[in-house]
């Protein structure tokens, strides 16, 4: 295997599979916040949080904005639609599974009634 998801960077995925990076990420669906309030109510310590926010950054997965002397976080809406992206084309190809097992259930019940 390639380590490559067709139209997904693996590195998105490597980068939400800590979770207090999802839990800042979860926090971030909620609006922009800086680190001191990511920090508080995740309760975690300054430079932790700092260390998670330059990974999901150096991903593309949020963004910054200095303002004068707070940095700002935001989620990028990219890497998400990516992802959603990827999850339904196995929505896709399970509907046809399903629709497969439909038909021929019904072909069993045919069977059954003749």
């Amino acid at each position: 295997m390639s380590g490559k998801i067709p139209g997904v960077n693996i590195s998105t995925l490597s980068a939400l599979s800590e979770t207090n990076r999802i839990n800042i990420v979860e926090l971030l669906r909620q609006g922009p916040l800086t680190v001191g309030e990511i920090t508080d109510q995740l309760e975690l310590r300054q430079p932790q949080t700092s260390k998670h926010l330059k990974v999901l950054s150096d991903n593309g997965i949020v963004e910054v904005q200095a303002e004068a002397n707070r940095r700002i976080y935001k989620l990028r809406p990219e890497p998400f639609q990516e992802l959603d992206s990827w999850i339904q084309s196995f929505q896709c190809v399970m509907q046809e599974r399903y629709d497969n097992l439909d038909a021929y259930l019904k072909e069993l019940q045919k069977k059954e009634r003749s």
